[in-house]
């Protein structure tokens, strides 16, 4: 994925690599970290959905599954409206069933399921910042399974039960295990604003053990006529060499 000076412009042949399955009426892509989703002002082939509809040449293309752009992992793309309305209903109604690995700072020892409402945080710089709130806010349910450790860090599985804004990372950050390299929720918040004017700093450098937060959608299952439709994403290479370098942990 080549850098310029506007961003990551994504290639034809990478997108193909990408690439988990393909249907008459899905394209499912395993995504990189720093990858963006959403369509980019900078011009088709800048973010997920523009280029998957060059490759594929289609006009439209449907977003039922998508990423933060540090996010890496599984995205479902629906090639037409009925597929999408399909599986969007399906998410509406929480029917869908979402797995997602992270790699937390310090130890988390065992299975913790966080039942705590999310809101805005009024107080942040960063206008999108999230927190756990008393009151006023949305109900949220994120289940976390610890499976490995090492070097001050946790491989765990996590089971969202619930779908709001940043709510793995809101409720890691809860739990005081914030999601490694986080710069919204981790050691700083101020680490996001200084991200947005300046990019990836030595400063940033110094205070993150990554350049983008350690989080990956592993699975996604759709309810479907005749059972589940499953998902899945290897998890991203630049994750399993933290795990390996830092952890001491091999995948």
């Amino acid at each position: 994925m080549p850098a310029t000076d506007r961003g990551w412009m994504i290639t034809a042949e990478e997108l193909r690599s990408w690439i988990l399955h393909e249907t008459a009426d899905v394209l499912v892509v395993n995504k990189p970290g720093l990858v963006v989703c959403h369509p980019s002002k900078q011009g088709p082939w800048s973010s997920l959905i523009g280029a998957c509809r060059e490759y594929l040449g289609l006009e439209r293309l449907h977003m039922p599954s998508r990423l933060d752009r540090e996010t890496s992992g599984v995205v479902v793309l629906a090639k037409n409206r009925e597929t999408a309305s399909r599986m969007q209903k399906a998410a509406e109604q929480r029917r869908v069933r979402k797995t997602y690995w992270a790699i937390l700072c310090g130890t988390l020892e065992g299975h913790r399921e966080v039942c705590q409402p999310i809101g805005r945080d009024v107080d942040a710089e960063f206008a999108s910042r999230q927190r756990v709130v008393e009151e006023g806010g949305y109900a949220a349910v994120t289940e976390f399974d610890p499976v490995d450790w090492g070097g001050g860090y946790t491989l765990a599985r996590i089971h969202p039960r619930t779908g709001r804004l940043h709510q793995i990372r809101v409720h890691a950050a809860w739990l005081g295990h914030a999601v490694a390299g986080d710069k919204l929720y981790g050691p700083d918040p101020s680490l996001m604003l200084e991200f947005t004017r300046n990019g990836f700093t030595a400063h940033l450098a110094s205070m993150l053990p990554l350049p983008r937060h350690a989080l990956h959608a592993a699975e996604i299952a759709f309810p479907g006529e005749s059972g589940e439709e499953i998902f899945r994403a290897p998890l991203a290479g630049d994750l399993v060499e933290f795990c390996r370098e830092k952890m001491g942990v091999c995948l």
